[in-house]
């Protein structure tokens, strides 16, 4: 991975940016966390705490807890650790859509702090209305809030969409070689690989990313099958071995009626099963770290439905706080700073659809239902 060659060391190099915030999802921590988490993310949709409770089940499984506060902790350390090894004088703060630490409360604490500048890196690599832009409606809730409350309203720029980047798709490689590696000899060969990511209604997925790349699955799709292109070529090209590959979905929740992506990866696997594939790679390269739709989804469900089967199955590792990944995210910050500045600068992606827009442009990512709410960090933004 190249370094971006700005003279300015240290802190100058991030200028105009003070701080950087890790904005997340959040999720519980303990099985009283869970109903009340779920009413967080559900809030507004009317549905009766029994049924969260339902829903919450999944969480119960798991002591009550989601992995992703914990990974989210290591993502910070990580960053910190490459930001200090490099002379990158910028603090790091997190704050999460639905549970604690709350991004109103971080952005209170950045205000206080003296932070006026702010970089904001999301833990949602692709382009979609829940990936993207209802993380801009939360910022620009948390930054109405803060105006209401006579506070200075520090300035928010998202980093761009990081899912082709090389730290961030390099990782996955070695998961997938490791994955393989740990097949028993006779399937190794011929084990299949299923490239998994949320499913989202498809009109979510149509209308994902600018205007211009509106259509059938949008950027949404569009992104996912690029990086699952540049996996499968460098593991072919590492192994000696074409191996069939499919972008699948996981996690549904919509109501029936309802088209969402698919093919589901449980149904995935029961196909290809059919077909006589010896193996199967589950590779969740639409997950930053292992949060409960992987636990779950593929390590639970999945895995089970293998097993039904007589499948053998390995899930490949999400990136968290792979190194490579704290290292592009400095990059990604140098790079936006050094925009910001009028510089040129290096921008790295892998794959045919090159580094994404800096700026999200009007239209980009809409919400499926509703009027729509005032978004930070694009072009539309009311915070500019």
């Amino acid at each position: 991975m190249s370094e971006l060659r700005d003279p300015a060391p240290g802190v100058a190099a991030a200028a105009p940016y003070d701080a950087l915030l890790l904005l997340s999802f959040g999720g519980p921590e303990g099985p009283d966390d869970v109903v009340p988490f779920l009413e967080n993310v559900t809030r507004g949709r009317g549905i009766p705490k029994e049924r969260l409770k339902e829903v919450g089940q999944h969480y119960f499984l798991f002591g009550g807890v989601s992995p992703i506060n914990e990974q989210n902790r290591a993502l910070l350390a990580a960053l910190r650790e490459d930001f200090a090894e490099h002379g990158l004088d910028l603090p790091v703060y997190w704050g999460n859509r639905n549970w604690a630490p709350y991004l109103t409360d971080t952005l209170r604490e950045l205000v206080s702090d003296g932070r006026r500048r702010v970089a904001v890196l999301t833990t949602s690599a692709y382009a979609s209305y829940s990936g993207c832009r209802q993380y801009r409606e939360n910022l620009a809730q948390a930054l109405a809030t803060l105006r209401d409350e006579g506070l200075e309203v520090p300035r928010v720029d998202k980093l761009r969409h990081y899912f082709n980047h090389p730290g961030f798709v390099r990782p996955m490689i070695d998961g997938v070689l490791k994955s393989l590696a740990a097949l028993p000899d006779d399937v190794r060969a011929g084990a299949h690989l299923a490239f998994t990511t949320h499913s989202i209604p498809t009109a979510a997925a149509d209308t994902s990313g600018p205007v211009a790349e509106h259509g059938d699955g949008g950027a949404y799709v569009r992104e996912h099958l690029d990086v699952a292109r540049v996996i499968a070529g460098a593991v072919a090209a590492e192994t000696g071995v074409e191996r069939p590959w499919r972008l699948v979905y996981q996690s549904r929740s919509g109501a029936p009626h309802i088209p969402w992506l698919e093919p589901d990866i449980c149904d995935h696997l029961e196909a290809v099963h059919g077909e006589g594939a010896p193996a199967v790679v589950m590779v969740p390269i639409g997950f930053v770290c292992d949060h409960m739709e992987v636990l779950y989804d593929l390590d639970t469900e999945a895995t089970a439905k293998a097993a039904e089967l007589g499948l053998p199955v390995a899930r490949s590792a999400t990136v968290g706080a792979d190194p490579r990944f704290a290292a592009a995210v400095r990059d990604l910050v140098l790079e936006r700073a050094a925009a910001e500045r009028g510089l040129p600068a290096e921008r790295c992606a892998l794959g045919a659809l090159g580094p994404s827009h800096d700026l999200c442009p009007v239209g980009c990512c809409p919400a499926a239902r509703g009027a729509a709410k005032p978004a930070a960090a694009g072009a539309d933004s009311p915070y500019a």
